[in-house]
């Protein structure tokens, strides 16, 4: 991308014109387009409207699914969702509709009382770390910021984290978690390689108490007809005996109903009874009903699969649709690099330095919300302001095609602004 700032300048003015009388056509356009969230679209919530036609209440082993308790979920709900998180039914908890609550409700019982690994409650500690493999997902750095976690980025490349820098930062004490997206990584697309996730699970730590946060949550969010399989961590955990320091999260919530899912929450045995030992006092129990008209509706992870499968056949060409536009608009200049991802729900772009706030604030102007630029970065600062996360999911597609113009040329504009500054 360098090339672009070599571009002799009354070049690079005749492209300004050009750029931004396209960009003045867009405007009049009057869009008002949100690709700030990966949201699911209506089609997509369609898939399960099945579930809505639900009747009877009593689950397999007769409990009444209209009453409390079941803390740690349905029996047959649990050994459903068991094969997506790797591990035992009896070592799954299903909840509510958000795994961020769970994962939340993790460091927050960490934080008060400890792990089941720790010698003192996270709070009585002189300093607590995580380590945020970047770009990430800003939800998860919100959580920590919430409790004056320090945030520590690492460089997160196609295959996973730096190991040389994750190798090198657990040796502080200090840091008691990782976050970790490893399929389908939310924003980037990364895929962790089996030699990443072993050398996670096996790595020595300063702190005894250290934790993977797993965020597990585009595991069957596939975007090509042939699946990506991932190491099971909680298995390579176990093997290099650190069988508790895997936390594995998922939810139904892009599966199902988004507003209407199940959490899934999966790790070793002396893990599962810490949570539940702390989750009684929060609550007497989770929504049994969602979870037994969940089981009804998928039946077996060959039902779910199915689901999925129609959830791609509605993604797939959206994503497509993005990469045909940047291609067309922005390849000959090279002005910005993005992913092309097997599976999740976002496109990684990285523009220019020093362009990215720019594109946001020209695409808003012409009617098409994007996440914030820094976003994937702790504290929202990315120290390059080159990134952007692109949802495609929720627009139309028509929408979706005006959306991708507006911010391919936001992108060509920001460059040329910013080339004829530097001369």
């Amino acid at each position: 991308m360098n090339d672009f700032m070599a571009l002799p300048r009354d070049e690079a003015q005749r492209l300004q014109t050009e750029v931004a009388a396209h960009y003045a056509r867009l405007r009049d356009r009057n869009l008002a387009i949100n690709m700030a969230r990966g949201v699911p679209s209506s089609e997509q919530l369609d898939l399960s409207n099945a579930m809505l036609d639900f009747d009877g209440y009593f689950a397999e082993d007769g409990t009444d699914c209209r009453n409390y308790m079941g803390q740690q979920g349905l029996p047959e709900a649990r050994a459903l969702f068991a094969p997506l998180l790797g591990v035992p039914a009896d070592q799954v908890v299903v909840d509510g509709n958000s795994s961020l609550a769970l994962m939340h409700d993790c460091i927050a019982y960490a934080w008060r009382s400890g792990t089941c690994d720790s010698a003192r409650p996270w709070s009585a500690e002189p300093d607590v770390a995580f380590l945020c493999p970047v770009p990430g997902y800003d939800r998860h750095y919100a959580i920590c910021e919430a409790f004056g976690i320090r945030l520590i980025p690492v460089t997160l490349h196609d295959d996973g984290p730096d190991l040389d820098e994750v190798a090198r930062l657990v040796k502080d004490p200090a840091v008691k978690g990782m976050w970790c997206v490893p399929k389908y990584s939310n924003p980037t697309g990364a895929i962790y390689s089996d030699e990443v996730i072993d050398f996670l699970a096996a790595m020595d730590t300063a702190a005894a108490d250290f934790r993977l946060f797993w965020d597990d949550a585009y595991s069957m969010h596939h975007l090509t007809a042939e699946p990506v399989r991932i190491a099971n961590v909680s298995e390579r955990c176990q093997r290099h005996g650190h069988a508790n320091r895997a936390l594995v999260f998922a939810s139904t919530s892009k599966m199902t109903f988004a507003g209407g899912g199940l959490a899934l929450f999966g790790s070793s045995t002396p893990n599962i009874a810490w949570w539940l030992r702390h989750a009684a006092v929060r609550s007497v129990g989770p929504d049994k009903l969602n979870q037994l008209r969940h089981v009804r509706f998928l039946r077996d992870l060959q039902g779910l699969e199915a689901l999925m499968d129609g959830h791609r056949e509605i993604l797939a060409p959206r994503f497509e649709a993005v990469r045909q536009v940047f291609e067309r608009l922005l390849t000959t200049w090279r002005v910005a690099r993005w992913s092309v991802p097997r599976g999740g729900y976002f496109i990684s772009v990285d523009c220019l330095p020093g362009t990215a706030r720019r594109v946001v604030e020209l695409a808003k102007a012409a009617g098409v919300r994007m996440t914030a630029a820094g976003a994937a970065f702790p504290q929202g600062l990315d120290p390059r302001d080159s990134h952007l996360r692109i949802a495609p999911s929720s627009p139309a597609p028509d929408d979706l095609e005006q959306a991708a113009e507006v911010i391919a040329v936001s992108i060509l504009l920001a460059a040329c602004e910013i080339r004829l500054q530097a001369s």
